[in-house]
This record gives structure tokens, C-alpha cells and sequence, in this order.
């Protein structure tokens, strides 16, 4: 049984709604209701392939924000991600997929979701409207001037995303947004605004779609290439992933062994006896010394493989 929409009118809210970039009707899928099964992916399909030119037009952006995530974590802050409903997920999606990437401790990169874990799995009524709930989450969290908090709204307005960017702002961290609507005097006030506009939707106001799709690939590149930035990646290869699963496990051991050349049963020695690290186990093995050593040569080297190895082999 479907229960009634609740709220008291609020035209305002009607008029600020009814002029987002992301609530507007797509000319192109007007008629998405008669279309057959095929029809209907392929105008979905049509719609997503335009997502990847918007995301690439705002790199300028999104290297900032990676520059201030580098320099957050190097200074002993952190990243913290800010969102509601799907934007929300996507930010502890990708908070939660760091430690066990890049091998980052418990907490470095987190994301806050406006009603809490329970709405991970279900929504929760009202939670985006909560101002105090995004201040509150923000405190919570210690947030200080060592830190970058990124907020994800689609629509931009979303209150909880505003007052959390607001209390982060307060507390002197460096902030930034994400969403995908134009920038304008609302736009609340942040470091970097990061326009993902990528236009209508092919079912109106369903920002889970193409928003939602170019807020994860932002997201992906900001988290990924702050993690190169700070040696957690040799070439093109996770050096620093944490062996939680058996797939991690052997992921470490291959990669190990495409670095160096040498075999399966070379390379489990190897880990063992780098203490299952890969970054210690390339270079002890690449530049033949000991796992007292080689951990050595990455503290000199802060932590970068590459660095680590300079003038191995030559």
C-alpha cells in the first residue's frame, strides 16, 4: 500500500526545484514509454555516452581538489566525503574501497551520509533536509584546518551537503563540491566547485543515472590519483593493497612478480619474508637487500617505489 507524500507546500522549494539543470525533461526520450525493451536501453545508452566529455571538460577542477587532497593527507588531515541519498553512497563507496586499494589506514578517507549507515540500504525520510544533521556529522568527524571535505550534491542544494560544507568551512578545512548543475550565486562557498553538467536524465530527475555515473568517475579520479600521488602505485600496479581476500592475495603475488620477472613460488617467498608488504617485497627483491633495507630506502624515498629504486640496474 503506498503511502501519501508528506510535507507542507513550499513553493520556494517548488521554484528552486523546477529550475535544476538536473530536473529538467530530456527532448530526447520523451517518448522512452513506448519503446521496446532494446529501445529503451539503447536511449539510456545514448544518454550515458555523453557523460565521459563532461567529466574530461572539468579535469582542470578535479586536479585542484587532488592537490588539496594530497596536501591534506600529507599534512596529517584527511578526506572526507559529504553527500545524501545516492550522491551520499557514492562518497563511502568510494571512501570504503581505499584501505583496501591503497593499504590507507582505517578512517583516512570517509564518507558521511545524511541518516546515517541505515541509509546505505534504505532511505531515510527527511535526512537531506537535516541542516543540523550535515553540521552535526561535521563535528563528529574533528574536522580541522588539516582537512578536505568534498560535498556531493547533484542538485547543489542539498541543505545537509550545504551545512556541512558550511561547519567544514568554519572549522578552516579546505572544501569542495561536486554536482551537476551550473554554477551560480547559490553555489554554496568552497575552495573548487566541480560542474559535472551533464543535462537531463533519460527519466526525469533521476540523478541515480547520469549524475550519478559522472559523480562516480570524478570520484574515482580524485581518490585514485591522490593515491598515485602519495607512492601508493608503482607504474600502473597497487603496491600498497591490503591482502584481505584471497584475490588480493594473489593479486599482490602477480604483481610482484610482473615487477621483477620472478616466479610464483619466488614471489610467496619473497612476501613472507617482506611481511606480506609488496612495495618492501619489489624493492628487496629488484634491488637485492634486505627487508630492513629496502624499508628503509622507501622512508628516504617517502614511500615511493620508483624513488626507491633510483639507480637500480643501471
Amino acid at each position: 500500500m503506498r503511502t501519501a507524500a508528506k510535507g507542507k507546500p513550499d513553493r520556494r522549494v517548488f521554484d528552486e526545484i523546477a529550475a535544476l539543470a538536473t530536473e529538467q525533461r530530456n527532448p530526447r526520450t520523451m517518448d522512452l514509454d513506448t519503446r521496446d525493451v532494446p529501445g529503451i536501453l539503447r536511449a539510456i545508452h545514448a544518454e550515458d555516452r555523453t557523460v565521459a566529455d563532461v567529466v574530461g571538460a572539468e579535469i582542470p577542477r578535479i586536479s585542484r581538489v587532488v592537490e588539496m587532497a594530497v596536501e591534506a593527507i600529507r599534512s596529517g588531515g584527511h578526506l572526507i566525503y559529504a553527500g545524501a541519498g545516492t550522491s551520499g553512497r557514492l562518497g563511502v563507496l568510494d571512501a570504503a574501497e581505499c584501505p583496501p586499494t591503497f593499504g590507507t589506514p582505517p578512517g583516512l578517507v570517509r564518507g558521511l551520509i545524511a541518516g546515517g549507515p541505515r541509509a546505505l540500504v534504505s532511505p531515510v525520510e527527511g535526512a537531506e533536509d537535516r541542516e543540523a544533521e550535515g553540521r552535526a556529522a561535521i563535528r563528529r568527524a574533528r574536522v580541522g584546518r588539516r582537512d578536505l571535505v568534498i560535498g556531493i550534491a547533484a542538485s547543489r542544494r542539498t541543505p545537509y551537503v550545504r551545512a556541512a560544507l558550511a561547519e567544514a568551512r568554519a572549522r578552516r578545512a579546505k572544501t569542495a563540491l561536486i554536482c551537476c548543475t551550473p554554477l551560480n550565486e547559490t553555489t554554496p562557498p568552497v575552495d573548487v566547485a566541480i560542474p559535472l553538467v551533464v543535462g537531463p536524465e533519460a527519466l526525469m530527475g533521476s540523478t541515480r543515472m547520469k549524475a550519478g555515473t559522472a559523480t562516480k568517475m570524478a570520484l574515482n579520479m580524485i581518490s585514485t590519483a591522490t593515491m598515485v600521488r602519495l607512492g601508493k602505485v608503482y607504474e600502473n600496479m597497487m603496491v600498497d593493497l591490503m591482502a584481505t581476500s584471497r584475490k588480493l592475495v594473489e593479486r599482490g603475488r602477480r604483481t610482484l612478480m610482473t615487477v621483477t620477472g620472478i616466479g610464483y613460488e619466488e614471489a610467496c617467498e619473497a612476501l613472507e619474508h617482506a611481511g606480506g608488504s609488496v612495495k618492501t617485497a619489489i624493492v628487496m627483491v629488484k634491488a637485492g637487500v634486505t627487508r630492513a633495507q629496502a624499508e628503509k630506502k622507501l622512508r628516504v624515498a617517502g614511500g615511493f617505489v620508483r624513488a626507491a629504486l633510483e639507480g637500480v640496474g643501471r
